[in-house]
């Protein structure tokens, strides 16, 4: 069974840095891909960013490219989500997901976290 626990939500104000964790933990497939995808009140859920655990390949959104970076952390069976530059738009609910690869949508897959709270404000 696959499990996706996210850590690191919280409240600050623009221009703050963040960074979120994703615990993942039964993805038993050779390879496999961590999404992060996030969802605002009243608005669509939007995926932020994927990365391939085969090349380390990454994707972003065009909202938070060249603000938000993607990354492993092998021994601890992690991604990270670093958020710079935060913007009060950021502010949403965030889930991590196992998309399968970083071709697919990740918006609505079965294996996705719990979500966390990130809130930027004014």
């Amino acid at each position: 069974e696959v499990q996706l626990v996210e850590s690191g939500g919280g409240l600050l104000q623009a221009g703050g840095s963040l960074r979120l964790a994703c615990a993942a933990s039964g993805l038993t497939f050779d390879h496999y891909a961590i999404a992060w995808v996030r969802q605002a009140p009243g608005k669509e859920r939007e995926g932020v960013s994927c990365i391939s655990s085969l090349d380390g390949f990454t994707t972003y959104a065009n909202s938070v490219k060249g603000r938000f970076t993607t990354s492993f952390d092998n021994a601890k069976n992690a991604v990270y989500l670093q958020m710079n530059s935060l913007k009060p738009e950021d502010t949403a609910i965030y889930y991590c997901a196992a998309p399968g690869d970083c071709y697919a949508d990740p918006r609505f897959v079965s294996d996705m976290g719990q979500g966390i709270q990130v809130t930027v404000s004014s």
